[in-house]
């Protein structure tokens, strides 16, 4: 157990700089740190000597660690074999549900939307043998990279020190109870698990929704109340039975990134009813951007960015953004290094080239014959063992499918792979103008390779780019032609795995 004193600037494992103190709490703290050898943020927590569970929040977080849902958050290290115990984890960084709710309660659809992905993540830990248990507004993130993540599954048990009969059902109540919150800007559970105002109540049993939040439809209403408890009809008992029920009922789209606006409270068709109490006005949150989970009692701010400026400035810069992005990409066109830019022609006689006078053909889609897995051990064998087999992915002549690779100790594949990705077989040479691929996950480096072959030597890297969740460009360099098109993760996403939904290839067939 720990007798040092930590501070900021210690080391942990000579690897883990720990850089700010985000709080203390139960006799752990947690840190914003930095992993010095992958040069990246993470969460690191620390134990108080006295503290008394440290082997069962280990064994908790390496447990958790195996866990491959990307909306789960995700276990790197953890050890107590030294002089400081230590459990590290991805730095999440975005809005917790609990201070979107200080500005209003969400749209139904939205509450769905975001609550559905929460408890498909939760049933997708039950099936590895996994729980909760704690669950509160605190917990549940929509981060800046436009995804849902759902903080703390095991290690908050382990660190709380709670236990259940039956965890299934715990769990499914939690997740109610947040849609609960979601709907109404009111808490129904324990009052220290969240600083939103306490569901309104009657001879002691929490109003259903309908009844505190006008513009509810019975649909969410009945979910919310076979959830918690608050009717006869049938209950509601594991996180997978709330997925399903979620299913049957209208869902909206979140913003694609966190503090981008909030969707209008919904409209109110008729007054409130009498009964129902006026919800009084949020206290504004003391923590507006949730960095890590914080498994405590109420808790001390972290970092709070400024109020959000008007929507529409906000807006104006993810323009301003997206025009420096594309500036950026035209430069990096203009200065590729590996050899296969063409020299530049200055032309100083001033002679016009037809060819260049010519308007530019519009890039079309191109329809993609065939696909397979492609990846690349260190010792130079391509083999493609690792990866999840899905037939028939041409769809329309698009790739469609649920393709992913496993989970990785790093985002460098483990020191395993060079690298993977999905190989497509264009059927003829085409030239390609660019190639859309739609993928869930935020930050990973991408390349874009093109060829005649489907060799991964012969290959020349055309593009490149850093993925973005749900559907962003990745470039290619003019005059470029193959018959073979690679989308390959030279480095994966902070979940430590790749994945893929769709890919469409641009450009002019010959």
């Amino acid at each position: 157990m720990s007798t040092s004193v930590i501070e900021p600037g210690t080391r942990l494992a000579d690897r883990y700089r720990l850089e700010e103190r985000i709080h203390d709490a139960g006799g752990s703290t947690l840190w914003k740190a930095v992993d010095e050898i992958l040069a990246r943020a993470v969460a690191v927590r620390t134990f108080d000597p006295e503290f008394p569970r440290i082997a069962d929040v280990i064994t908790a977080a390496r447990t958790a660690s195996r866990l491959t849902d990307p909306r789960l958050t995700q276990v790197f290290d953890a050890d107590d074999s030294g002089e400081n115990a230590y459990v590290v984890s991805e730095w999440v960084s975005g809005e917790t549900l609990e201070h979107m709710l200080t500005k209003a309660p969400l749209e139904p659809g939205r509450a769905a939307t975001l609550l559905y992905e929460a408890a498909e993540a939760i049933a997708a830990a039950h099936g590895a043998g996994l729980t909760h248990l704690c669950m509160s507004p605190r917990d549940l993130v929509w981060t800046t990279g436009g995804t849902v993540k759902l903080l703390g599954v095991a290690t908050d048990a382990a660190l709380r020190d709670c236990a259940s009969d039956d965890p299934a059902a715990d769990d499914a109540h939690g997740l109610g109870a947040m849609l609960y919150a979601a709907l109404t800007a009111h808490w129904p559970g324990a009052p220290e698990r969240s600083s939103l105002p306490a569901a309104p109540r009657t001879d002691g049993a929490v109003q259903p929704p309908r009844m505190v939040q006008a513009g509810i439809a019975h649909g969410i209403n009945d979910i919310v109340c076979r959830s918690l408890g608050l009717t006869d009809d049938d209950p509601i008992t594991t996180p997978a039975d709330l997925a399903a029920a979620l299913r049957g009922v209208p869902r909206t789209p979140l913003p694609l990134f966190a503090g981008l606006g909030t969707p209008p409270p919904p409209r109110r068709p008729a007054p409130p009813r009498q009964q129902a109490p006026t919800r009084p006005t949020p206290q504004p949150s003391q923590q507006t951007t949730h960095q890590h989970h914080v498994p405590s009692p109420p808790l001390p701010p972290q970092h709070a960015p400024a109020r959000r400026k008007s929507t529409s400035k906000a807006l104006l810069g993810a323009a301003a953004a997206a025009l420096t992005v594309i500036a950026g990409l035209g430069a990096w066109a203009l200065t590729g290094d590996d050899g296969n830019t063409p020299p530049v022609n200055n032309n100083k006689a001033g002679v016009t080239d037809p060819k260049k006078s010519a308007s530019p053909q519009p890039a079309v889609l191109l329809p993609i014959q065939n696909a397979r897995s492609v990846d690349e051990l260190w010792v130079g064998k391509e083999h493609d063992e690792a990866m999840n087999r899905v037939s028939n992915p041409i769809k329309d002549g698009r790739y469609k499918a649920d393709w992913h690779t496993q989970t990785y100790r790093d985002v460098r594949f483990g020191n395993l792979l060079k690298g993977a990705g999905v190989l497509l077989d264009m059927g003829r040479s085409v030239k390609i103008a660019n190639v859309k691929v739609t993928t869930p996950e935020s930050g990973a480096s991408l390349q874009l390779k093109v060829g005649d072959s489907d060799a991964l030597g012969s290959l020349r890297t055309v593009g490149k780019g850093t993925s973005s969740a749900g559907t962003f460009t990745l470039e290619a360099r003019e005059q470029t032609q193959g018959r073979y098109v690679l989308v390959w993760f030279a480095e994966l996403p902070p979940s430590c795995k790749a994945r893929l939904s769709e890919i469409t290839v641009h450009g002019q067939a010959q």
